[in-house]
């Protein structure tokens, strides 16, 4: 037996609110739309991890998603055009990544990072 996917489901009361944060911040694209769901995806290939955690590192909450990006900066900049507020960060983590907290427009806490 092998693990082909894992998925990140996140609860909305409106997924569409979902289009303009994961495709204007990420540039991911909508992939599948049932109305009641909206995926989105992007064209890279991905290793499947599920992360068990106690703390965020650093001292931080715990995120429920980690999007690792190759521009950390451009994100950033984005973020900060967008005025989405920066909960934590950005900062160099001892442990190799740059990286920032944010929130999706449903409350979830999203570690972005890039590796350095």
């Amino acid at each position: 037996m092998k693990v082909k996917r894992i998925v990140a489901n996140i609860a909305a009361s409106n997924p569409a609110d979902a289009k303009v944060f994961y495709q204007s911040v990420f540039g991911l694209e909508l992939v599948m739309d049932h109305g009641w769901i909206k995926t989105f995806s992007a064209e890279e290939k991905m290793i499947a991890q599920v992360s068990i955690a106690s703390e965020g590192g650093s001292g931080t909450p715990v995120p429920a998603l980690s999007i690792e990006v190759d521009d950390l900066e451009a994100v950033l900049q984005t973020v900060k055009a967008k005025h989405i507020p920066i909960e934590y960060g950005p900062v160099a983590e001892p442990w190799g990544v740059r990286r920032f907290y944010i929130r999706d427009p449903f409350g979830t806490l999203i570690n972005v990072l890039q590796h350095q």
